[in-house]
């Protein structure tokens, strides 16, 4: 009797014994990402939806705060893939190194900050800014060049009749502002969206629609890796969920999300979900357009941050782009 139960006990743990092995063998993708925000909401739709599961691969997302970290994980070996502004592989590119990373999919194409302001109106004006200080974040990211190139197409330059804050780091923006470091603020959401709710600030002005098409946030992968098993899968992964998030309702999108926003209700989600949606920030393909990219090197001379221009087919590979779409 004894023998028929463990003989019996075996085959009902069997099937639990596969999956763990499964599991285990299942190959991991370390994503770093820039900073973890609504903006990305496709990338944590193709995880929370088991997308990268069905392609086959499990993806662990470390939140490096900035891309310059995110990059440096990837070059070091500590990353697979990296998610940062494309701005980064640019000056990696104008070092003349003679490996750099490759840009193999692309996520968002606004800036997706927003600018907050201390008080609230139903006028703003950029000329609102005239003799105030608005905290942008680091000096030669995205950001703040898009921030910049906004306010100059308004009439604002910087030192000459109003002041950006450049001194400090991304993460550590909202704090300061709450703390009462300078007049405006460019944050992301759901910060944004958080930050008015509690009246510690109002949105004014959405940068993204100001600045136009650009691609922002992006893929990027080593020469070595950017055709392997892996890169592709989470890929396929990435676009099934630009796909998907085109047609499904906000509070869809926001329930898949909330796992990665804990602190955030759901409400304020589903809010956010439909702001850059509006604001048609999420690229709907991988693909990168070389007039968008032409127009981050104007953004990037503008700054006077640009010593040359990288070709786009340098930098962009589309061809793998196009191969994960099944193009």
């Amino acid at each position: 009797m004894k023998k028929w139960f463990a003989v019996l006990l075996s085959l009902l743990l069997l099937p639990f014994v596969g999956c763990a092995k499964k599991s285990a063998d299942t190959p991991v993708v370390r994503l770093h990402e820039v900073t973890r925000s609504v903006f990305y909401a496709p990338q944590y739709v193709a995880d929370a939806l088991g997308f990268f599961e069905e392609e086959g691969i499990r993806v662990e997302i470390t939140t490096s705060g900035g891309s310059e970290k995110a990059m440096t994980a990837l070059l070091a070996g500590e990353a697979d893939i990296c998610l940062a502004g494309p701005e980064t592989g640019v000056y990696i590119m104008n070092e003349g190194k003679a490996e750099h990373p490759v840009i193999v999919g692309q996520l968002t194409k606004r800036d997706g900050s927003f600018l907050i302001s201390r008080t609230p109106t139903d006028s703003f004006s950029w000329s609102d800014l005239i003799g105030k200080s608005v905290i942008g974040g680091r000096a030669g990211g995205m950001p703040i060049m898009t921030l910049r190139y906004v306010m100059a197409n308004n009439g604002l330059v910087d030192g000459e009749n109003c002041t950006i804050i450049d001194s400090i780091q991304f993460n550590l923006m909202a704090g300061a502002f709450e703390g009462g470091e300078g007049d405006y603020v460019t944050l992301f959401e759901p910060t944004a969206t958080e930050f008015q709710n509690a009246g510690k600030g109002y949105i004014v002005a959405n940068i993204g629609l100001e600045s136009g098409e650009v691609p922002y946030t992006c893929y990027f992968t080593t020469e070595a890796q950017k055709t392997s098993e892996k890169t592709m899968a989470f890929l396929r992964a990435i676009h099934r969920a630009q796909v998907w998030i085109q047609t499904a309702a906000d509070e869809e999108v926001a329930k898949a999300m909330q796992p990665y926003f804990p602190d955030a209700s759901l409400n304020s989600l589903k809010i956010v979900a439909a702001s850059y949606r509006q604001t048609d920030a999420w690229k709907t393909e991988l693909t990168m357009e070389e007039s968008d990219y032409n127009r981050l090197l104007d953004i990037m001379e503008f700054n006077g941050v640009l010593t040359a221009r990288p070709a786009f087919a340098a930098l962009v590979d589309n061809a793998v782009a196009k191969a994960a779409e099944g193009k």
